[in-house]
C-alpha cells in the first residue's frame, strides 16, 4: 500500500513538473524560449544600429568595433555576425561588414524608433538628459512601426533628436551628416553646436554638466593641444580636445554671434530693472518649459525684477501684471535683452 502511494505521489509530482515546464504559452520552457528569441532579436537590432552608425560615419564595421559597441566577447561577436549573414542582413566586404538593403531598412527602422523616443523623453518628460539614451534603448525593441508613426505625428514629425542626430523618416530617408568637430576650429571662429555625441555616457554627462546643447552659439577663444577654450551663452567653457571632439558645429557669421552676445539671463537683472524676453534656453525642456510659457514668458514679453528673498533666491518678477517667483536656476534659462535696449514698458 505504501509503495503504491509513493508511486502515485511520484507520478503526480512528475505531472505537475511537466505542466509547469511545458504548459502551452505559459509554461517555463515556452517562456524561456520566447526570452531567448527576444534576446536574440535585441542583439540583432543593436548590431544593425551599430552597422548603420559605422556606415553613416563612414567608418568600417568590424568584429572588433561590434564587440566593443555591444560589450561582447570576440566569439560572441563572431557568432552574431554569422547570424546576421545567415539572415542576409549584412555581408562581408574586404575585412569589414556592410548592411544589405534589407539590413539597412531594418536598421533605419530601429534608429527611427530610438530617436523618436529620445525626442519624446526630452520634450514631454522631466527625465534627466543623461537617462534619455538608456531609456530609449529599452523602448525601441518593444515599439511597433505603427506606434512609432503615431509618436512622430503626436510630436509634429520632428527632424532631429535632442542630441542633434537626424531622425529617419517612415520611408527610410535620413539627412546627411553636417558640420565639423569643435576640436577642429581655430581661435576666433564662431559656430553653432548642431550635435552632441551621447556615447559614452560618462563623456555625455560631462558635456551636459557644462550646459552645452544643440543650437548653442559659441566662439573659440583659445585652441592648444591641451584644451579648447570657448564662450557660449555669456559663459566660458574649457574642454580637453578629446571632449571637444564630441561636439559637432557649423561655422557661422561673426555678426550673428555678436547678436547672441547682447543677450543675458533674467537672473542678472537688478531690482527695479526691466528687460524684454527673447527666448528660453534649449536646456529648459518638457514640463518646466511649458510652465514658463503658460506663465507668459514668451519672446517680446516685458519683465521687471521687483522682489528678492533675504537669501537672494528665489526672486519675484513682474510678468504681464502678475508677480511670479522664480528660482535662480530657472531665471538662468530665460534670455532677455539688456534693459537699455528693451525700451519703455507698454
Amino acid at each position: 500500500m505504501a509503495e503504491s502511494l509513493l508511486a502515485l505521489t511520484l507520478v503526480s509530482a512528475a505531472l505537475v513538473v511537466a505542466v509547469v515546464l511545458f504548459w502551452p504559452v505559459r509554461g517555463l520552457f515556452w517562456r524561456l524560449l520566447r526570452l531567448s528569441r527576444s534576446s536574440e532579436r535585441v542583439r540583432i537590432e543593436d548590431a544593425l544600429k551599430h552597422a548603420h552608425d559605422c556606415e553613416y560615419r563612414r567608418t568600417p564595421c568590424t568584429l572588433h568595433s561590434l564587440a566593443g559597441a555591444l560589450s561582447l566577447s570576440g566569439s560572441r561577436a563572431a557568432a552574431l555576425i554569422a547570424r546576421l549573414e545567415e539572415l542576409r542582413l549584412v555581408e562581408e566586404a574586404g575585412g569589414s561588414y556592410r548592411l544589405t538593403a534589407d539590413g539597412r531598412s531594418d536598421a533605419l527602422r530601429v534608429v527611427r524608433i530610438h530617436r523618436l523616443w529620445e525626442r519624446y523623453l526630452s520634450d514631454e518628460t522631466g527625465l534627466d538628459p543623461t537617462e534619455w539614451h538608456a531609456e530609449a534603448d529599452l523602448r525601441e525593441h518593444s515599439t511597433s512601426q505603427q506606434e512609432a508613426d503615431s509618436l512622430a505625428v503626436q510630436m509634429g514629425e520632428p527632424r532631429y533628436d535632442p542630441h542633434g542626430d537626424p531622425i529617419p523618416t517612415a520611408e527610410g530617408d535620413i539627412a546627411p551628416r553636417r558640420g565639423q568637430l569643435l576640436s577642429e576650429l581655430t581661435a576666433g571662429q564662431v559656430a553653432e553646436i548642431v550635435h552632441i555625441e551621447d556615447e559614452p555616457a560618462s563623456v555625455y554627462a560631462q558635456l551636459v554638466a557644462e550646459g552645452l546643447y544643440p543650437g548653442m552659439r559659441v566662439r573659440v577663444v583659445e585652441k592648444t593641444p591641451r584644451r579648447v577654450r570657448f564662450e557660449g551663452d555669456a559663459e566660458e567653457h574649457v574642454l580637453a580636445p578629446v571632449l571637444a571632439a564630441n561636439l559637432t558645429v557649423i561655422v557661422t557669421e561673426e555678426d550673428t554671434a555678436a547678436e547672441e552676445d547682447s543677450l543675458r539671463s533674467l537672473s542678472v537683472l537688478e531690482l527695479g530693472e526691466s528687460a524684454r524676453v527673447t527666448g528660453i534656453s534649449a536646456l529648459c525642456r518638457g514640463l518646466e518649459r511649458r510652465r514658463l510659457l503658460d506663465l507668459g514668458i514668451v519672446p517680446g514679453t516685458h519683465v521687471a525684477a521687483e522682489l528678492r528673498s533675504p537669501s537672494g533666491d528665489p526672486s519675484a518678477f513682474r510678468v504681464r501684471g502678475a508677480l511670479i517667483a522664480l528660482r535662480r536656476e530657472q531665471a538662468d534659462l530665460i534670455h532677455v535683452t539688456a534693459a537699455e535696449a528693451a525700451g519703455a514698458q507698454p
